[in-house]
Parts: C-alpha cells; sequence; structure tokens
C-alpha cells in the first residue's frame, strides 16, 4: 500500500487526515511512512468553508447603490436573512424602510412654526404620523 503511494505520489512528503481516521491508522503504517520522511498529521477541518467574506463586500456595494435588501436577495440568489446577516456582519447603516412620508419636511415645518394638524394639512398625511416623526427620536 505504501509502495502504492509512493509510485503514485513520488513527491509526498505529508498526509493529513481527520482525527477518527488517524485514530484507525496502524502504528506500522506511520511508522514505516515516517522512515521514508512522509509526516502523518491530525488535521481538523470541520463544516463547510464561509462564503460571506466574498458576498459581504458585494451586498454592502449595492446596498450603498440603493438597493433594498429584498432586490439584493433577488439579485444575488440570497435568502433575504442572509443579506440581512452579511449587513450586520459589514456593520453598515442600513435601512431597509422606505418612509412613506418625507420626516425631514414634517420636521422643518415643525421648526418654521406650524402646528401638527397644520403639517397634517399641508403635507396630506394622517396627524398622528406627524406626531410620529415629531416625537421620534
Amino acid at each position: 500500500m505504501i509502495m502504492d503511494l509512493m509510485d503514485k505520489y513520488s513527491n509526498l512528503e505529508e498526509i493529513t487526515c481527520s482525527p477518527s481516521v488517524y485514530n484507525r491508522i496502524s502504528k506500522t503504517y506511520i511508522d514505516a511512512l515516517s522512515q521514508l520522511d512522509i509526516e502523518v498529521k491530525k488535521k481538523y477541518e470541520w463544516g463547510a468553508k464561509s462564503r460571506s467574506n466574498e458576498l459581504e463586500g458585494y451586498v454592502l456595494k449595492l446596498s450603498n447603490e440603493g438597493l433594498s435588501a429584498k432586490e439584493i436577495s433577488l439579485k444575488l440568489d440570497i435568502s433575504l436573512n442572509r443579506v440581512y446577516y452579511l449587513l450586520r456582519k459589514a456593520k453598515a447603516d442600513f435601512d431597509n424602510r422606505q418612509r412613506k412620508h418625507d420626516h425631514d419636511e414634517v420636521k422643518r415645518l415643525r421648526e418654521d412654526g406650524l402646528k401638527p394638524k397644520e403639517i397634517s394639512e399641508k403635507l396630506d398625511i394622517p396627524i398622528r404620523t406627524v406626531y410620529y416623526i415629531l416625537n421620534k427620536k
């Protein structure tokens, strides 16, 4: 068996295997490989490799271009939860909510001295929405 390895892989210097396989290898084989200057090592490689690193930058770029999380999800063919995860991981300042009303305009009108009822009538939005925007921290 060892000779077959040497014939097939003439430059072989190291063999890695999982601990469960390593524990089943005969000490005689490990010693024989050691005499041929071939090292047998245990190596832990649990689970699948992360694809987040390559996607993270691309998702962030798309969100900075103004795409919503749903649009990013559809474009990259990944789940919506994955998009949110990658944005959180990148510590992106991401606000996916599309506002129906211009919050800055409501606040500006309030600073100009208009009362909430007047703002509501002027912008044609519900008065409770005006109060929500004004009281939001």
